[in-house]
């Protein structure tokens, strides 16, 4: 059941479960796993089109345009950054047994108090299946809070991705030594819940800054739970 947060005229903003793809991958029909906009698209009996994506691995806000000029209009809000999205992150507390000796890492140990924020930047290269820093990659710049451990012992964070470069929040917090609970990729030891789900979820997309959502009707804020 696919579960629709918010819907007007112009867009339709769902809860993307984890496990499942927001869009066909380049495999098309060899894919067998499902895709949200094609059953999305399928429900709703129109044309739809991606304003943006999530991992597989990861849940939450996914907005799609029911037109081409509203998605036109929504992209530009992206590329100029007015729009705002905002992604709860589970983690272990800092460690960095994860990156290989022969990585170069400064493996920074610091004291991370609640509230604390931190501006992360690198410059990140995505190859065949995860990000590395690299003088050749793109520039990326992540916002990060830690917002305190809860009472399974799991560490909490708040993220907002600036730059929004491939696998850019979950490489991250690896490279700080805190990979996000579940994803192995990035070197987390800790199960998190199912095979194809990791603990990042994207729960707030701020638009009180894109100019013209007013008139397509978007409140300014769309907020769902966190993790």
């Amino acid at each position: 059941m696919i579960r629709i947060v918010f819907e007007n005229v112009h867009f339709v903003i769902c809860d993307k479960p984890a496990g499942v793809l927001s869009t066909p991958s380049r495999m098309g029909a060899e894919d067998e796993r499902n895709v949200l906009g094609t059953a999305l698209q399928k429900q709703l009996g129109i044309q739809i089109y991606p304003v943006h994506r999530l991992d597989f691995e990861v849940s939450g806000l996914v907005m799609y345009a029911k037109s081409a000029d509203a998605h036109r209009k929504a992209n530009a809000w992206f590329e100029h950054k007015t729009v705002s999205k905002t992604y709860r992150a589970l983690t272990t507390s800092q460690d960095y047994s994860h990156i290989p000796a022969n990585v170069k890492n400064p493996r920074e140990k610091f004291t991370v108090n609640v509230g604390q924020n931190f501006e992360w930047k690198s410059r990140i290269l995505r190859g065949k299946r995860r990000a590395f820093e690299s003088p050749e990659g793109k520039d990326a710049l992540t916002l990060a809070q830690f917002l305190g451990v809860n009472e399974k012992g799991q560490w909490q964070w708040d993220l907002q991705p600036v730059t929004g470069r491939s696998h850019q929040l979950r490489f991250d917090l690896s490279r700080h030594g805190f990979p996000i609970l579940g994803d192995e990729l990035y070197g987390s030891k800790v199960k998190w819940q199912g095979e194809d789900s990791i603990a990042l979820r994207a729960y707030q997309i701020d638009f009180s800054k894109a100019p013209g959502a007013d008139a397509l009707q978007l409140p300014k804020i769309i907020k769902i739970e966190g993790l």
